[in-house]
């Protein structure tokens, strides 16, 4: 099996090359750049896997660079924030971070977190039999991972997103609380009080209501309970 490629954008020279020393005793392949521009050049030549994103860098800082690869529907990102305060953490998650780690971090955090997200997005779930749902106006493919219209038109949704949305799909009309969808998506890499799913619910709803305003589902908000996705679904 090929190794996975994470790609590092920090620009702080003591972190960097520990970082690449870390993943490579891990198993990966690494590439080390230290700013927005080092990493589109890095690009052409390369498609990683994953990035580790610092927000903050010389030039173009980590959360627009973040807010362009989603853009243009590039890998799974784990952010690097400077400060542990919740908006900076959230505004990361808004633009489309799959995850984030406060600095300073224990590295045994961050490969745990690196290996969650990757598991997520990579290769087909049980048994390998395709899964695909179909719900409204949408059908989701659990195994390739994609949430395409009637017209065939592709919605982005960020591996977070697409996590969520496996959730409620395997489980509609159901109440599910928010400590159930944090251990479905993220496992133990979830910390209490962790705002990620409302983050994520917020920006799923805003991607379905973009994709289909006339949609006659929804995700509900269940006071003192978390949250129902009211579609009926089908399997395809």
């Amino acid at each position: 099996m090929d190794k996975r490629t994470i790609m590092i954008v920090e620009d702080d020279r003591e972190i960097r090359p520990l970082l690449a020393d870390l993943l490579t005793r891990e198993g990966y392949a690494t590439i080390c750049v230290e700013n927005g521009a080092a990493m589109d050049r890095a690009l052409l030549q390369a498609n990683p896997d994953l990035i580790v994103l610092d927000i903050m860098l010389p030039g173009e800082d980590g959360l627009s660079i973040c807010r362009r690869l989603r853009g243009r529907g590039g890998p799974p990102i784990v952010m690097l924030t400077a400060k542990g305060e919740d908006v900076d953490r959230i505004v990361g998650l808004e633009i489309g971070a799959d995850d984030y780690l406060p600095k300073p971090f224990n590295p045994r955090e961050l490969l745990a977190r690196i290996k969650a997200v990757l598991r997520r997005v990579g290769g087909p779930l049980q048994g390998g039999l395709s899964r695909r749902l179909g719900f409204g106006r949408f059908v989701a493919d659990l195994d390739a991972r994609s949430l395409v219209d009637d017209k065939e038109a592709v919605v982005e949704l960020t591996s977070a997103e697409f996590d969520l949305l496996a959730c409620f799909l395997e489980r509609p009309k159901r109440v599910l609380s928010r400590d159930q969808l944090l251990d479905w998506t993220r496992g133990r890499t979830a910390e209490p009080f962790d705002r990620v799913i409302d983050v994520s619910v917020s920006r799923l709803r805003r991607k379905l209501a973009a994709a289909d305003p006339n949609a006659v589902f929804s995700i509900r908000t269940v006071r003192n309970g978390g949250y129902l996705f009211s579609a009926d679904v089908r399997t395809l």
